[in-house]
């Protein structure tokens, strides 16, 4: 079975820092482009960073831009989002994807909440 975990998430104050993981079962990571998506309390789910195969292209929302960074770790098949100057408009569920072929696999997310 494929599934997704991502973990790393918590409580943190304004202006904190998080680093999130998604690891992967079923399947490796290292062959496939891998996206992070946060879900908000009565919001639909958006899309706030991916990175290629390779890592050698990464996009954000224009929300995070300057803040977040997104890195893999081939050898560890592992994918990060570092997500620094945390804000409270960046509470929310975040999920990381995989698209193979036309299936979306998600995880079952982590929550990470900013408040002081």
């Amino acid at each position: 079975q494929l599934q997704l975990v991502e973990s790393g998430g918590g409580l943190v104050q304004p202006g904190g820092s998080l680093r999130l993981s998604c690891a992967a079962s079923g399947f490796t990571l290292d062959y496939f482009a891998v996206g992070w998506f946060r879900q908000a309390p009565g919001k639909e789910r958006e899309g706030v960073s991916c990175i290629s195969v390779s890592g050698g292209s990464k996009n954000y929302a224009d929300s995070v831009k300057g803040r977040f960074a997104i890195s893999r770790d081939n050898a560890k098949k592992m994918v990060y989002l570092q997500m620094n100057s945390l804000k409270p408009e960046d509470t929310a569920v975040y999920y990381c994807n995989v698209r193979i072929f036309t299936r979306d696999f998600w995880g079952q997310g982590t929550l990470v909440t900013v408040s002081s």
